[in-house]
Formats: structure tokens, C-alpha cells, sequence
């Protein structure tokens, strides 16, 4: 097993919380490399943390390990567990429905829930509110570090018992396409939709194509326009609209050198929905 740890949390690094999870995984083996997916998760936000996993977890070799903390349950019943990954990764989490799109859009192959007599940092047993570096960090480091075997974390939990958040496929009916906006590419504002661009080919929509794009937030429509699929953004002039594909091969909505998620003060998740429908060419015969 590699020896890389990749942490993600909604703990900001405004303080010591990630460094004493980077402290607990050195001390249980100073050789493993450890990374950071993210520390800005919005606080309790547990679908964007299952979402960046899913984005980024690909990208690694396999048998890296992922400690994902994004708790508002720490301390409850809730179960901690790991779990091993069609693709041969491992995420350290509680089971709150963190790995959603993980198990929809790459599978899970097998859950342990996590021993705690076993897998929790020595002389910690009385602190019920730091999971992530008594447990998580503990536990993966360990599996990192092949200090325990994946059969070791503790009992197996049916996979299909394990916590998912609800998730919506995207459709496609006659002209129209509909989907959701599942995450925001936070830095620029673009949104990301779970619109898959095989999706869009099926619907016979080609680069150049106008199409008129509406976005609803359950029953009010906030947003409904016109606009180009783009290979890229500059497909379109300075701060117009366009549709592209994103870096997971899903469609994207943009505005070229500006943020839309700002100027129509769009959010994301399954309430949020966008529908696309292709603009019949003119013809001037």
C-alpha cells in the first residue's frame, strides 16, 4: 500500500485542528506523505465534501488513503467507518452520507466500521468532539502506513446499508435536457450541473449550438437566457454566458472572466435545477 494520506475538512486552517491531525498520522509513521484535498469545506456542508472527493479521488494512485471529516454528528451514533473503492482507494469517514458520489459514480467494493477499541489515539477515549484526529487521522495513518490491514479497521457494514444523500439523474426528454447543479467551481464561480457531456451528444447538440438555458431553485425561476456551447471560454466575448464541458467531462455554466454563481446568486444541490433546450436555427429561405 502507498504511503500517501489525503486529508479534507471543514475546519479551515485558521487554527491548529488540521496540524494536530498532521501530528497524530506523523507520529503513528514519520515516512507517510501527507496531503491536503481541502480544509475549506463550508462548515456541516456534507455534500460538497462528498462531492470533492469524487473529484479528485481519480487522480491518485491506487491505495492512497483519504480521511474525509465533515461532521455536524461527531459524538452521535453515527458510525465511523472506512471504505475500499472500485478503484482500489480508501476513505476514512463517518457515515453520513460523505461518500454519495463516490459509491454512485465509482463504486464501493467493501465498508468496515472502524474498531475504536483498537483504531482511536491512546489516552483520547474521553474527548467525543475531535473524531478527525482521534479516529480518522489515527486510523488512516495506520492504514497508510500498513500498520493495520484494511480487514483490520473492524467489523464489515453492507454497503447498502451505508448513508447516501439523495442524488437525481439527469434526463433527457424530446428537446429537453434536465439536470441539476451539483457544486460550484468555487474560485471563478462557474457551475457544475451532473449533465453528463454524453448526454448532451445523445441530444444532438454541437459547439456553436444556441441554447437556452433556465434555472430554478425548486419553484422559483431565477435565472433564463440564451447562450453558446463553447469548447472554451473564449468561445464567447468578455462577460457573456456560455455552456462548456468541465474538467469531469459534465457541463458547465460560466460567464467568460466573471462569476455567475455571484451575479445570479446561484447555489447548489438538488433543489437547484437547469434545464437546457436547443434554439432552432433561423433560416432565412
Amino acid at each position: 500500500m502507498a504511503k500517501h494520506l489525503v486529508l479534507q475538512t471543514d475546519f479551515g486552517t485558521c487554527d491548529g485542528a488540521v496540524s494536530a491531525m498532521y501530528g497524530v498520522a506523523l507520529s503513528v509513521d514519520s515516512s507517510i506523505s501527507i496531503f491536503d484535498l481541502t480544509h475549506e469545506i463550508p462548515q456541516y456542508n456534507i455534500w460538497e465534501g462528498s462531492y470533492r472527493l469524487y473529484q479528485t479521488i481519480s487522480y491518485w494512485p491506487e491505495d492512497t488513503v483519504f480521511v474525509s471529516v465533515v461532521d455536524p454528528g461527531v459524538g452521535s451514533d453515527r458510525l465511523s467507518i472506512v471504505v475500499k473503492t472500485a478503484d482500489n482507494h480508501y476513505i476514512v469517514t463517518p457515515d453520513n452520507g460523505s461518500i454519495t458520489h463516490i459509491k454512485q459514480n465509482i463504486g464501493i467494493v467493501e465498508a468496515r466500521e472502524i474498531d475504536e477499541t483498537v483504531n482511536r489515539l491512546p489516552n483520547s477515549g474521553e474527548s467525543y468532539t475531535f473524531h478527525g484526529r482521534d479516529v480518522y487521522a489515527y486510523t488512516g495513518a495506520r492504514l497508510a502506513a500498513n500498520i493495520i490491514s484494511f480487514e483490520e479497521v473492524g467489523p464489515v457494514v453492507n454497503v447498502d446499508d451505508l448513508v447516501e444523500l439523495p442524488l437525481t439523474d439527469p434526463t433527457l426528454t424530446e428537446d429537453l435536457i434536465s439536470g441539476t447543479i451539483d457544486i460550484l467551481d468555487v474560485r471563478f464561480g462557474n457551475l457544475w450541473t451532473n449533465i453528463s457531456r454524453e448526454l448532451f451528444e445523445k441530444a444532438g447538440i454541437s459547439y456553436g449550438d444556441s441554447l437556452q438555458v433556465t434555472i430554478d431553485n425548486n419553484t422559483r425561476q431565477v435565472y433564463k437566457n440564451i447562450m453558446t456551447f463553447g469548447r472554451c471560454f473564449a468561445d464567447t466575448h468578455l462577460g457573456e454566458p456560455l455552456l462548456y464541458v468541465n474538467s469531469l467531462d459534465n457541463l458547465g455554466v460560466a460567464i467568460n472572466q466573471g462569476s455567475f454563481a455571484k451575479a445570479y446568486h446561484i447555489s447548489t444541490g438538488v433543489n437547484w435545477k437547469i434545464t437546457i433546450r436547443k434554439v432552432p436555427k433561423i433560416s432565412y429561405n
